[in-house]
């Protein structure tokens, strides 16, 4: 039992890894496609504030709310080693997948299907004795949240860019576009704070879950989550340093689809979208939900785009977004299901 609690930590953290490079063209594709940082200067800028994130959410939060829900995702009748482990190989291969295709999906809700479905796969079914496999008040906000925090991010975009456009009216348009080409360091340092502070306690969640259910089974020992991030206070530094690692590999192909093939960014409108993106992030921590940055940043981009013309938004690539974005759940379900039937053979 030990060893897989070994390999799921070392896979968790791969996951880590992987998210960062995964979505780091959700903290850069705008500053980079404005041409305000190169790439190599975009990446090293989003790896810093995401590793920063920790002590935002460590002593200014002063919790990791969001860990704390993904680890009741399931009732923890329901939650093994092999389940977890499922459900972690699952989200990597699906993460991965939709990166080699250049697919902005979303890293926390192939999460969450990939540990739902593995524990659904060792239940045979929602239920068992009457008891709910899924716990519905943690999932439910989250998947909620596929919709609702693209909404919130296109519209505090579209009202930021309103604002800005309406008060820098009569400015030089030159002197103006510099100007917001400093700002966009600013906006992208905290999208950047709301991206670690998001992802990095998502792995911190899995990993809490894997050693809760560790020491109970095997040292008898009844801990909750906040003593768990207490007494293995690595883990949470951990998350967030392979988060920023993995954003310093960068993710090309998402970053041209994010800078460019939704809508023409300029710097104004690349510190409206991520500043949006930011408070979205921001205020899903406080509420302790965790939501998709992918979907964050993609929606406040379309809302700045929108201030344009609807027609400056390609809405056909924005379906095809929408349309990756409900499949990544029940893909990554159906994956860990199958993957913890193989794992039942060999364990």
């Amino acid at each position: 039992m030990f060893t897989i609690l070994i390999i799921i930590i070392a896979l968790a953290f791969i996951f880590d890894y992987i998210n960062g490079f995964h979505d780091a063209a959700n903290s850069i594709a705008t500053v980079v496609s404005t041409k305000v940082l190169t790439p190599f200067q975009a990446v090293v800028w989003a790896a810093f504030f995401n590793f920063a994130a920790f002590f935002i959410s460590k002593y200014i939060f002063k919790e990791f709310g969001i860990g704390n829900t993904v680890a009741k995702w399931v009732h923890g009748e329901f939650i093994t080693l092999e389940v977890i482990l499922a459900g972690i190989i699952a989200a990597i291969i699906w993460n991965l997948v939709t990166w080699w295709f250049g697919i902005p999906s979303s890293s926390s809700h192939t999460l969450m299907g990939g540990f739902v479905g593995a524990a659904l796969a060792h239940a045979g079914g929602f239920s068992e004795n009457g008891v709910d496999v899924i716990n519905y008040v943690k999932v439910v906000p989250t998947f909620l949240f596929i919709f609702m925090a693209p909404l919130i991010g296109m519209f505090i975009a579209f009202m930021i860019t309103i604002l800005i456009v309406h008060l820098c009216k009569r400015s030089n348009p030159y002197k103006a576009e510099n100007w917001f080409k400093k700002l966009q360091l600013v906006s992208s340092a905290a999208f950047s704070l709301g991206h670690g502070g998001n992802d990095a306690q998502k792995v911190m969640g899995i990993i809490g879950a894997a050693m809760i259910y560790y020491e109970k089974t095997v040292k008898g020992n009844v801990m909750d989550f906040n003593q768990f991030v207490n007494e293995y206070s690595w883990v949470p530094f951990c998350s967030f340093l392979a988060i920023g690692l993995g954003t310093m590999s960068g993710g090309w192909k998402i970053v041209k689809t994010m800078g460019t093939r939704i809508t023409k960014v300029t710097p104004l409108e690349g510190v409206a979208a991520e500043t949006a993106g930011a408070i979205t992030l921001f205020m899903t921590e406080h509420f302790k939900i965790p939501v998709s940055t992918t979907h964050t940043i993609t929606g406040s981009i379309i809302g700045v785009g929108a201030t344009k013309r609807l027609s400056a938004v390609r809405w056909g690539v924005t379906v095809n977004l929408l349309w990756a974005w409900i499949m990544t759940i029940p893909i990554s379900a159906a994956i860990a299901a199958l993957v913890y039937y193989l794992l039942k053979l060999f364990i």
